[in-house]
């Protein structure tokens, strides 16, 4: 049974955090701690190499498993908080108005799909300009997906099996190309056709 708190933030009187407590929530978590703490161990003995893993506690050439680390995350698991400024509402209202899974699942696209982690830049302004070309693309994306009715990954998946060939023979240039299936044409036509707000 989920279970919430709430306390006002403490640097911002008109925020509110909502927290929620889920059972098969804190199952996952501590499935996932598990599997990590075991890959730490592992490690820490030798019979693994040293891979980036947060609860291996590195100081000097001595390795050893954080369980400190280990003893604070096992004690939050399950639990999520929720900001929101809407100082009046239930705890309820604000946890559903979250549609978490959406933003989880753009996050994952941004971050697989679209490769959006600027890990290959160190100055700001190549972070920020790496950040807006990916979040013009998942803008771009979600466009898609909303025209076509199709998932970004079956849209490229169809269109990239189809190309437009240029053969020059003389002075004649020939376009060549393989004839669109129905539904990848109806698809691009909806996308054609939609003026962009």
């Amino acid at each position: 049974m989920a279970g919430h708190q709430h306390r006002e933030s403490p640097r911002d009187p008109d925020r509110v955090v909502y927290y929620q407590y889920r059972p098969d929530r804190a199952r996952r978590t501590l499935r996932g701690i598990d599997e990590q703490v075991a890959k730490a161990e592992r490690a820490v003995d030798g019979k693994a190499p040293v891979k980036r893993n947060r609860y291996i506690r590195l100081s000097g050439a001595t390795k050893s498993v954080n369980r400190e680390l280990e003893a604070k995350t096992r004690a939050l698991a399950g639990w999520k908080g929720y900001t929101t400024n809407l100082t009046t509402a239930t705890p309820k209202f604000v946890i559903d108005a979250y549609q978490l899974w959406h933003i989880e699942k753009s996050f994952r696209m941004s971050k697989h799909d679209l490769q959006a982690r600027p890990v290959y830049h160190h100055i700001r302004e190549s972070i920020e300009a790496h950040l807006t070309i990916v979040f013009a693309a998942l803008a771009v994306t979600h466009w898609i997906e909303h025209r076509t009715g199709w998932s970004i990954k079956k849209f490229v998946r169809t269109t990239r099996r189809y190309r437009t060939v240029k053969i020059k023979a003389g002075r004649q240039i020939l376009t060549a190309a393989d004839p669109l299936p129905d539904d990848l044409r109806d698809a691009l036509a909806s996308i054609g056709s939609a003026g962009v707000h």
